[in-house]
């Protein structure tokens, strides 16, 4: 089980977190059409309507039906459909073809909503404390599915040709243009880095431990926009010197040169997101970044990729709710650094990849039963990211937060950071 903070399951303090939760994500799917909800881009993306039922799903099963007596499904055939990858659930849905899930429809989905919805608010007066945890993890299962959602539902109005908008560009804001890079020492020596104490936090976030560092700086700031255009016109993805082995297979098989959702129109560098078709800002940060292209952007800026020790170690004190999260139904965007002082960004905009491999702290040992499948058995193939980023929602993060995707991935809002040594 994740760690928690049992006075923060209190049922007046979870339910209006579990209302909030459930209604944003409902909000977020709401400009959708049936078949908006229903299509799949590709086997990395969910629906939308899957998105939508699968949450519900997850408290439906650990929480109605494991703790609630007499409980009986809404319709005993969705558990097949709307599993993710919980083995000891059993049988479930190809991923790769969710897409095919004409039915149910939205309008049912959303109805399943609902009822689990009142189902476990009725039954949160009588739940044990083992059973308001498994809320509170459900509320923060559900967080990661909006980002996913948004995320995966880019990825699919960029597959349309129309390239149509989610909602409605907001007005442009003044940016200054960035300041160049300052570097920022480092702590060094012994240090701490994991979760600890009573607040949320997902199991792969602990134990808290010590590791060794040494002297290192971090970038104040991450790269831009503009900065990455000087990659491309000086042949960054073309010069196989600042290409991993696997990177450079992957560019040239993939074609790769540009970022996801970018494309050139007419002699300037256009950007595809839940806006539509925009400008690309040169001084808002890079996005859509594969690790192998943040990493090829590092070797030619001479420089290298943060650890997550480093990240963490630099990010512990400093205030995740000032960064750019998503807070509503509302344009989904990195912004441009404003910030002349230390560490900038370091939350919030894009999630940062790190040179770290995404596997188990010392002393990590998964839960029992179904709930330990959550983190543990990804820990092969993938590195770390760390901050969160413009989709993520206002209150989900913390400095000991471990993202995590393989490396040729994505479709997320994912850039970089950049680190040296000294």
């Amino acid at each position: 089980m994740p760690t928690i903070d049992r006075a923060g399951t209190r049922p007046d303090r979870l339910a209006p977190v579990f209302d909030a939760v459930r209604g944003l994500t409902t909000s977020l799917a709401a400009p959708l059409s049936d078949a908006d909800a229903t299509a799949q881009s590709m086997p990395d993306a969910s629906p939308a309507k899957w998105h939508l039922a699968h949450t519900s799903w997850f408290f439906e099963t650990f929480v109605l039906r494991d703790h609630v007596a007499g409980y009986v499904p809404f319709d005993a055939d969705w558990a097949f459909l709307f599993n993710s990858y919980y083995e000891t659930e059993g049988a479930r849905h190809v991923r790769a073809r969710r897409g095919m899930l004409t039915r149910p429809s939205l309008a049912e989905v959303l109805a399943y909503r609902a009822h689990v919805d009142a189902r476990v608010k009725d039954a949160m007066s009588s739940l044990s404390p083992d059973a308001m945890a498994l809320v509170e993890l459900g509320c923060h299962h559900e967080q990661q599915h909006q980002e996913l959602l948004l995320t995966d539902i880019q990825h699919l109005l960029s597959e349309n040709p129309l390239k149509p908008a989610l909602w409605a560009a907001q007005s442009a804001m003044p940016a200054p243009v960035p300041e160049p890079i300052r570097w920022i020492e480092g702590r060094e020596g012994r240090v701490e880095i994991g979760h600890e104490g009573t607040g949320f936090a997902f199991d792969c976030e602990g134990p808290r431990h010590a590791v060794l560092l040494t002297p290192h700086a971090l970038a104040h700031r991450p790269i831009t926009n503009g900065e990455w255009i000087e990659f491309i016109d000086d042949g960054g993805y073309a010069d196989p010197r600042h290409w991993l082995s696997d990177g450079w297979s992957w560019v040239k098989a993939e074609t790769v040169e540009a970022p996801l959702y970018w494309q050139r129109t007419e002699g300037r560098w256009m950007r595809f997101g839940l806006d539509g078709l925009r400008p690309v800002n040169p001084v808002a940060p890079v996005t859509h970044i594969s690790l192998y292209e943040a990493d090829a952007f590092a070797s030619w800026a001479g420089a290298r990729l943060p650890t997550e020790a480093e990240w963490e170690s630099a990010a512990e004190g400093l205030n995740p709710a000032e960064g750019n999260f998503l807070d509503e139904a509302k344009a989904v965007r990195p912004r441009a650094s404003t910030n002349h002082g230390g560490l900038s960004q370091m939350f919030g905009d894009v999630w940062e990849w790190t040179g770290s491999a995404y596997r188990p702290y010392p002393g990590f040992r998964p839960a029992e039963g179904a709930v330990g499948e959550y983190n543990g058995k990804f820990m092969s193939g993938q590195f770390v990211l760390r901050g969160g980023s413009c989709a993520t929602p206002r209150g989900h993060m913390r400095a000991s937060y471990r993202n995590f995707f393989y490396p040729h991935q994505r479709w997320q809002f994912t850039g970089l950071r950049l680190a040296r040594d000294l």
